[in-house]
């Protein structure tokens, strides 16, 4: 019989005199039982890795993790109710017409109007020497703030001014029109008409664009990866600007935008495989017409596996490895070794006097062996001096650049930037033959800078993407993958934007959500040639939740309660198809003035079957989202998933992986049978 109440609040006074010090603890019993009678029970020692230092450690990490995470503006309710239900009732045009496949030169090139409207990248606040951490970090957080104020009244103006105008709808519901007389109500015409401009992403993380600061101030060549789908649209003029590719210019908002002492810029054309070479052929014209004197060099970073480590034949789903084709390689390697020889040559200034042109060092290593960087991977890799941490790293390039005059530096570096998902740590891998970063298919995943070496004196630096500040509409931003699927609130929106230029019905073998229901036997009795028509509407309109509902249904997903057509997982797969290269698309250049026969496709590549990246695991959507490994580079371990299985499709873009069919999917089957 346990203790009475009386007992009980005697032991519990008993207890905290002896926490409080008025009781001694020798009072108890040597058997270690209590005043009460009963045993006392120790608490056993902590698992290995669950101390608290262990805990303190790992809450460490993770408060640094999300110390650098990208963040972003969040869309309000308003926006996100109003175009869900304009996506439910408003119906795509079929078919696509002809011209959707050209870039809508829209979103590369600034409105012409009020100055305030144009956008730029931050810059690093000047700093003198003898200033504190403190102080330095003030001025950048107080300018970085500044900065965000005016980036954030440009967007909303530029909203404004597209919301207001009739032609800023959207390029499926106004330019994209079909000739065929519309059968909608005017109410629906209306709701369509009124589809609100989205806004645009861009990184609003100061820690994240202090990496790139940190990059373009330690590097030499920088290496300007831009997505050959759609090059301009991972080129915005805010950051031409920064990087001094776009002519001078005396506007107010020059003045103000980052002056980049590094004028050496090779732009790089990653995803060949998947536009192919029509496609990369006009965007390198055009590129080189937009930005004359810059180097355009398309690469691919993967190859199909034709044996695996053991030398046994690869069987079933193809996969693929880091690797870099020798043409592409050469022609890179070219590239910067005609790039670095022009930076050894004396400036203008300095050839208008023997005297200066004597005095004149580069700034840059002027003996490299780029023989062997042309044949350096695998093991071939040149190891360099490492530094253990970051700050001293830094510390060791301010140096060198304060005693620039004297000494010449140990190797010469080489930077890569770009937005999220443009295949930076994929080329990285490439360029070695081997796997030296994690690769995810999720944008965003390398967090922190990597300094690498290709050879004893090239030193290859990988900065984190960042998102910049450009006219690139919200839909847009979300078909070239710049930013995680997950982060994604209107996917409804993004899916009726996305099937304006995607036949997304046909992609994915879809069967319209009303044709599924089985037809009421009509009992009635009827006179000859007065039966209606019963073989249903042949000319059927799809929407956006259509479509998701078709998907729902072909892939059996379900919600948990009621059953009914999970259509926010479906919109999620359905993004995730388009942005991570499963099914293939491209764009092709503005200035284009043949515009191929694209039958009703839009920008779907239906001859390139061949997905990028293709997938080692059957049963995965994508790669870890994880970090970079101290051990990368010693094996060739495919990189897993820690996304949600509701996430999981095939390589092929149009089959999803396995249809999860559980005790809800038998939920449903017996209310089917009890109806």
């Amino acid at each position: 019989m346990g203790p009475s109440g009386k007992q009980r609040k005697a032991q519990l006074q008993f207890k905290r005199a002896i926490k409080r010090g008025d009781e001694p603890e020798n009072l108890l019993s040597h058997s270690g039982a209590s005043p009460s009678g009963r045993r006392k029970k120790y608490r056993r020692d902590p698992a290995p890795g669950h101390t608290l230092q262990a805990r303190q450690i790992s809450e460490q990490a993770s408060r640094a993790a999300r110390k650098l995470q990208s963040a972003f503006v969040k869309l309000d309710s308003e926006f996100l109710d109003q175009t869900r239900r304009l996506a439910t009732t408003s119906s795509v045009v079929r078919p696509i017409p002809e011209d959707s496949n050209v870039l809508n030169e829209d979103w590369v090139k600034p409105p012409i109007g009020d100055v305030a409207m144009q956008f730029y990248i931050p810059k690093r606040p000047k700093w003198r020497y003898g200033m504190s951490k403190a102080e330095v970090d003030g001025n950048e957080q107080a300018y970085f703030r500044r900065w965000l104020s005016q980036q954030d009244a440009a967007v909303e103006q530029w909203r404004d001014a597209l919301n207001k105008t009739p032609q800023a709808d959207e390029q499926g519901d106004q330019a994209l029109q079909s000739p065929r007389p519309d059968t909608q109500s005017s109410t629906t015409s209306n709701e369509r008409s009124s589809m609100p401009h989205p806004p645009t992403y861009f990184e609003r993380n100061l820690e994240v664009w202090r990496q790139l600061w940190r990059v373009t101030e330690m590097s030499d060549i920088i290496l300007l990866l831009l997505d050959s789908r759609c090059p301009p649209l991972h080129l915005p003029p805010s950051l031409a600007s920064c990087l001094s590719l776009l002519g001078a210019s005396t506007d107010t908002v020059t003045d103000t935008t980052c002056k980049s002492k590094i004028a050496n810029v090779i732009l790089v054309l990653t995803k060949v495989d998947i536009s192919g070479p029509a496609h990369v052929a006009a965007w390198t014209s055009y590129l080189n017409t937009q930005y004359p004197g810059i180097p355009v060099v398309p690469v691919e970073a993967y190859a199909p596996k034709v044996a695996d480590p053991d030398g046994h034949a690869v069987q079933g789903r193809v996969r693929y490895k880091p690797h870099i084709a020798g043409t592409f390689r050469e022609r890179l390697v070219h590239v910067l070794k005609d790039v670095h020889a022009k930076m050894l040559i004396p400036p203008d200034w300095a050839r208008r006097s023997n005297e200066k042109e004597m005095e004149w060092k580069p700034r840059v290593r002027m003996d490299v062996d780029w023989e062997g960087v042309l044949n350096a991977r695998g093991a071939k890799v040149g190891k360099g001096e490492q530094f253990e941490n970051v700050d001293v790293c830094l510390h060791n390039e301010t140096n060198s650049n304060a005693l620039e005059e004297t000494s010449e530096p140990k190797f010469l570096t080489v930077g890569l930037i770009g937005q999220p998902n443009v295949g930076k740590s994929s080329l990285l891998n490439a360029l070695f033959g081997t796997t030296m970063v994690r690769a995810s298919r999720t944008p965003g995943k390398t967090k922190h800078f990597q300094t690498l070496f290709w050879t004893p004196d090239v030193r290859l630096v990988d900065c984190p993407g960042l998102v910049m500040p450009s006219f690139v509409p919200l839909d847009i931003q979300v078909l070239c993958g710049v930013f995680p699927i997950s982060r994604v609130a209107a996917i409804p929106f993004c899916v009726h934007r996305i099937s304006q230029l995607l036949p997304l019905e046909r992609i994915l073998s879809l069967t319209h959500p009303s044709t599924a229901v089985e037809p009421v036997e009509d009992k009635r009795t009827w006179r000859d040639g007065q039966r209606g028509n019963t073989k249903g509407n042949t000319d059927l309109k799809w929407t956006a939740i259509d479509v998701m509902t078709a998907y729902a249904d072909k892939k059996g997903w379900v919600t948990a309660k009621a059953g009914r057509p999970d259509i926010n997982r479906a919109g999620n797969a359905i993004l995730r198809l388009v942005s991570q290269g499963n099914i293939p698309w491209a764009f092709w250049p503005p200035s284009r003035d043949v515009v191929d026969n694209s039958n009703g496709n839009g920008i779907w590549l239906k001859d390139m079957v061949t997905p990028h990246h293709d997938i080692d695991d059957v049963e995965a959507i994508e790669w870890e989202d994880g970090y970079e490994s101290d051990d990368c580079g010693k094996s060739e371990t495919p990189v897993e998933s820690d996304e949600e299985e509701g996430d999981k499709v095939d390589a092929e873009g149009d089959e999803l992986v396995t249809q999860t069919k559980g005790r809800f999917d038998a939920l449903c089957r017996c209310r089917s049978l009890m109806t």
